[in-house]
């Protein structure tokens, strides 16, 4: 029986099959316990959740640790699925300005956005570049291994990583190779990476070695390194510390957090480490009211202290629940389950405020604009709901 649980913890770990199911009754966990879901609880709604337009956009989602996600530029939501469909919305109204095909690609990570281009990569290795405006294609190129999170890139660099711990840098003009950088990976890892962040100044990676680097947007030069967390334990599954959630910067700091290892604050321009607290996360951060949040391995949702790392509160009534993202929307922090329920909880001390049902699950992260949250749900459903007092 504890070679079985063993095995159940290692799939879920590798091929990301947690994140394709739902809640159901219960589940294992990476002891070989067995654990069972929050029940949702009663509360005082504070603030009103409105829906303010829903569009079927793309087919059901399936994605490898929310590699697949949509995007936000000038107005426009680009959403993805699997199956190679890329969709552009109208942010205000929802209305489709244009849909693609790809035909005969599995995408494994997307949207990426700038430039005016719109980036989406597949689990073959191929990156398909097509035009903001018109969804025409704009170039097709490859890389050496499957692409599990969303390009990144301005109008100077478009930035891929790869499963095999590879980062390519490509001309946004035509998708020629103009550098790449690479790090040796553990032999087990987990399935999946995080998005570049891309900046003017710098390009922000981070890899299964539990390690995050800045790199020269222009060359691909290593500016700086830190190591976030540091393998512990004697087998190969007890020293993953991969980080695959996306880091959030916020006044030139960036905070990074990794899976079965540690929370790290590190200045921006040198990657000097400001603080650093024991964690373990595969979701991106999310950041507001000098707070930073994650969503934890269990499914508690925790808050920290962006200038020491203190941890101010934590809301474990929704553990198991497999929780999205966190993303701070107007002066909310939200969460999506799997059972597709919205949760609006209190930047100040992590109460619930609200909560709505929408779809059938919410596996991607939000996009927030202003007080505006567009979802999508793992029924291929955008909505777009204002929350307010």
């Amino acid at each position: 029986m504890k070679r079985l649980a063993w095995l159940l913890a290692l799939c879920m770990a590798l091929s990301g099959c947690s994140a394709l199911s739902k809640i159901g009754k219960s589940k294992t966990d990476d002891e070989g316990e067995k654990v069972y879901p929050a029940a949702l609880v009663d509360f005082q709604q504070e603030i009103q959740v409105s829906k303010v337009w829903s569009t079927h956009a793309v087919d059901k989602y399936i994605s490898v640790n929310s590699g697949i996600g949509p995007a936000l530029m000038d107005g426009i939501i680009y959403v993805a699925d699997s199956d190679g469909a890329v969709v552009a919305l109208d942010a205000s109204s929802g209305e489709k300005k244009w849909k693609v095909e790809l035909e005969d690609v599995v995408l494994g990570g997307g949207v990426g956005i700038g430039g005016n281009l719109v980036l989406v990569g597949s689990t073959e290795g191929e990156v398909f570049s097509l035009d903001a405006t018109t969804g025409e294609q704009r170039w097709q190129a490859f890389v050496t291994s499957e692409i599990l999170a969303a390009p990144g890139a301005n109008s100077s660099i478009v930035v891929v990583q790869t499963q095999d711990g590879r980062v390519v840098g490509l001309d946004p003009e035509n998708g020629e190779k103009r550098w790449h950088f690479e790090v040796d990976v553990p032999v087990l890892t987990m399935r999946g990476t995080s998005a570049p962040l891309v900046s003017h100044d710098s390009v922000i990676v981070t890899f299964a070695n539990g390690k995050v680097y800045a790199l020269s947007p222009l060359s691909g030069d290593l500016i700086w390194e830190n190591r976030i967390a540091i393998p512990q334990g004697r087998t190969e599954l007890e020293r993953m510390v991969d980080i695959d959630g996306r880091p959030v910067r916020a006044d030139n700091v960036l905070y990074v957090a990794s899976y079965q290892g540690r929370v790290g604050a590190l200045a921006g321009a040198s990657g000097r480490g400001l603080w650093y607290q024991d964690a373990s996360t595969t979701r991106d951060l999310a950041y507001g009211l000098g707070q930073v949040y994650l969503v934890q391995k269990n499914d508690g949702v925790k808050a920290m202290r962006a200038s020491s790392g203190q941890q101010l509160w934590l809301n474990e009534e929704m553990t198991y629940r497999k929780l999205s993202s966190p993303v701070v929307v107007g002066g909310y922090l939200t969460v999506g389950d799997a059972e597709g329920y919205l949760h609006v909880l209190s930047q100040t001390d992590g109460r619930f405020l609200a909560r709505v049902k929408l779809g059938s699950g919410i596996s991607a992260t939000p996009l927030a604009d202003g007080d505006t949250l567009y979802v999508l749900d793992d029924d291929g459903r955008v909505t777009a709901l204002n929350i307010e007092e």
